[in-house]
């Protein structure tokens, strides 16, 4: 009967300490660790809004988003306060150099080139914040990797950028580029000199179309075709959408 009694204490312990422990890791993940780094970052003259428990920013990032594609864009090339509406806001009221949550974690805002420099020569010490689990579905490669096996595939990609063969290509892009313009002479002709035109399917196949040509030469309608079969529209549209959404945190 004793025993039975020293095991059930042990039971009822341990389960408390478990409880405990648990207990503490939930609540540093949520508030004592993200006020700790903001605390550090405002003491090296960063500025961010403060951290609100779990989500951050996410839920004015995503209403910020929301409102802007809902207004139509202005004839302007600054798309900045419509594509990233809510760091555009952040560096306005801000400073260059400042944080935004994603959870319970800062992202800063670097827009100094020398930091920047210093920062992508220093992969080993610098990671990639964790993407969206939806835009993984499309962002892979280079983009995504880290440390050793990012420096195995920059080193492979890096000829291919030599400023000397971008300068070969831009013949290959001035036809893409004129025949694509000869398309919407042809619309506006036929539409009696005045026509409305939806440019973004041109701009779409104008990208497929320039990296076939550089890329398969001769070749490039198969190259085209391949392009079109690796990027599928209806999967991109779908997680363009999802991207933007808050989604549960912590969740990788």
């Amino acid at each position: 009967m004793k025993m039975e009694v020293s095991i059930a204490k042990i039971a009822v312990c341990v389960g408390l300490l478990s409880l405990v422990i648990t207990t503490w890791r939930v609540l540093n993940w949520v508030w004592f660790r993200p006020k700790k780094f903001e605390s550090l970052l405002r003491q090296r003259g960063l500025c961010g809004n403060s951290y609100r428990l779990v989500f951050g920013d996410l839920k004015e990032m995503s209403q910020m988003i929301t409102e802007a594609k809902s207004k139509p864009m202005n004839l302007s090339h600054d798309i900045a306060p419509r594509v990233l509406s809510f760091i555009h806001q952040t560096v306005k009221t801000y400073d260059e150099n400042s944080f935004v949550w994603i959870d319970p974690k800062p992202r800063l805002i670097i827009r100094n080139p020398e930091d920047l420099k210093a920062i992508f020569s220093k992969y080993g010490d610098f990671h990639k914040p964790h993407s969206n689990p939806f835009a993984r579905l499309l962002q892979t490669g280079v983009l995504n990797w880290e440390d050793e096996k990012w420096a195995k595939h920059r080193r492979i990609i890096n000829p291919a950028f030599h400023v000397e063969k971008l300068k070969k290509m831009v013949p290959e892009f001035d036809v893409s580029c004129g025949e694509m313009i000869s398309k919407w002479e042809k619309m506006v002709i036929s539409k009696g000199g005045s026509s409305e035109l939806d440019v973004w399917p041109y701009l779409q196949n104008l990208t497929a179309d320039a990296i076939s040509r550089t890329a398969f030469g001769s070749s490039y309608e198969e190259g085209r075709k391949i392009f079109q079969l690796q990027v599928p529209q209806t999967q991109t549209q779908l997680v363009m959408k999802a991207v933007p959404s808050v989604y549960i945190p912590g969740w990788r």
